[in-house]
């Protein structure tokens, strides 16, 4: 046993523990700012690691969605709303990202057979077929089938076509919606493919309107909601009484009821004018429509009296009169004075014109400074004389028999001309007169034994106008 104490440690001065503490410290920081290479390129692998997986997940999504694309049909959004998928779009965006391609998947397998073709400017029948996979030997093979097979080639933009392919991929029907009533199909059967045409009925219910001109009567009547062509089947039912090429003026009025095509609570056309009120210069003309026993349709006054005379007030619809009635005018080519036996009505090149009376066509030629002209004799008492056309109508010759209102020339520039215009006269036995000036003989009222029965009908139309015309003013009042 060794009795002998340990040795002590030995002692540093104060100052060199100081400074080996200070270096201690500086080592140690250095550590933490400065890792070695070992432990450095480890901590950039762990801090990737994690998002390597969520990478290759989404290139892996992007491809399945790519592939996904590639097996759906471009028009897939269509075949999904045909089969009731919008419910479904509806609530996709709340569930996981995954499960849209499923449903993608889904509806391509369910829909692979169906195929649905906007048409854009451009396409033709063969293009389209081309587009579905189908080839030219199918369009020809279709427009072979049937005659109004071609129906189908004449397209228009917007028009949606639908392509039913069979298991071998080939044309088993083919569809189109031509209007909201009207629908085209083709089908394949053993002898070929059948052609049929489907035609809904729609209902038909009443609709009125009101309108005061501001402007012109189209804008009125659109901004009142009448269509182009109500329009002009208003103007023609009053044209016997009101020149809408010179008579409107700003206050004007009209009153309209008619019927309206509805398809499921849509409107989908218009039908007949109904009943019709019009002020002009504060004169009031009103129409009423009737169809009599025998089947004939034509308009007549509230009170019975016929609607069309033996003539209409003018040859051209919504014309300018640029040379009036007279005897002392002068002419604008041979500059001397010329009694203008006529009306002069401006209109664009190849504006029809239309003949003012039923007749015997007795000139269709060229007559000196009128041109291109045509006669028209009305019984043994009226003649009219329409110059300057462009041309003649289909069918309009020496000897034609032609009805009022129906269309026998074009307006020109032909003869002594200044500008496109037609040359309209007016004679009465031989001499003539200023058409606009003419009383025109009227046509036959409502027969005694039908004057009952027609103011049935005509009575609670002109008491409906009244009525629907005062809650309208009353509610703009409000």
């Amino acid at each position: 046993m060794n009795d002998t104490p340990p040795k002590a440690p030995p002692l540093y001065p104060k100052s060199h523990l100081l400074a080996a503490s200070g270096i201690a410290a500086l080592l140690s920081l250095a550590l933490l700012v400065f890792p070695s290479s070992d432990v450095e390129a480890k901590k950039t692998h762990l801090s990737l690691e994690p998002e390597t997986p969520i990478e290759q997940l989404k290139q892996e999504q992007d491809a399945q969605d790519q592939s996904q694309a590639t097996e759906l049909p471009t028009e897939s959004p269509f075949a999904q709303i045909d089969n009731g998928d919008d419910a479904t779009e509806g609530t996709a965006t709340n569930e996981p990202a995954a499960a849209p391609v499923k449903k993608e998947a889904v509806a391509a397998a369910k829909n692979a057979n169906h195929r649905e073709i906007v048409v854009s400017k451009g396409d033709t029948l063969s293009t389209l077929f081309e587009k579905v996979g189908l080839p030219a030997a199918a369009v020809h093979e279709v427009m072979a089938s049937d005659k109004q097979a071609k129906q189908f080639s004449q397209l228009k933009n917007g028009q949606v076509l639908q392509f039913e392919l069979g298991p071998d991929g080939n044309l088993k029907q083919l569809h189109s919606k031509l209007s909201d009533l009207e629908t085209i199909s083709l089908s394949r059967t053993e002898k070929g493919y059948t052609f049929t045409r489907d035609v809904s009925k729609p209902n038909v219910r009443t609709a009125y309107v009101h309108g005061v001109i501001n402007n012109s009567l189209s804008q009125s009547a659109q901004r009142a909601g009448l269509s182009h062509s109500m329009t002009m089947d208003m103007a023609n039912i009053f044209s016997y009484d009101v020149d809408f090429a010179q008579d409107i003026r700003k206050g004007d009025e009209f009153d309209v009821i008619y019927e309206q095509k509805v398809i499921n609570g849509k409107t989908v056309g218009t039908g007949n004018i109904l009943s019709a009120r019009f002020t002009n210069r504060g004169k009031t003309y009103t129409a009423v429509r009737y169809t009599n026993k025998q089947g004939n349709t034509n308009y007549y006054t509230a009170d019975g009296n016929s609607m069309r005379k033996a003539f209409i007030r003018t040859p051209v619809e919504y014309a300018r009169i640029s040379s009036l009635f007279s005897m002392g005018r002068k002419h604008p080519i041979l500059n001397k004075i010329r009694a203008h036996k006529g009306i002069d009505y401006a209109a664009p090149r190849g504006t029809p014109i239309k003949a003012t009376g039923d007749g015997k066509v007795i000139l269709a030629g060229r007559r000196g400074g009128y041109g291109n002209t045509v006669i028209i004799q009305h019984g043994e008492t009226y003649r009219t004389l329409y110059g300057h056309m462009q041309g003649f109508a289909k069918g309009i010759q020496n000897g034609s028999v032609v009805k009022q209102g129906q269309v026998i020339g074009y307006i020109g520039t032909t003869g002594l001309s200044t500008g496109p215009h037609v040359h309209y006269e007016f004679q009465v036995n031989g001499v003539h007169v200023d058409p606009l000036g003419q009383k025109l003989p009227m046509a036959d009222p409502i027969a005694k034994s039908e004057k009952q029965r027609f103011m049935q009908e005509s009575q609670p139309l002109m008491a409906r106008m009244d009525q629907e015309k005062a809650t309208m003013l009353a509610s703009s009042k409000r």
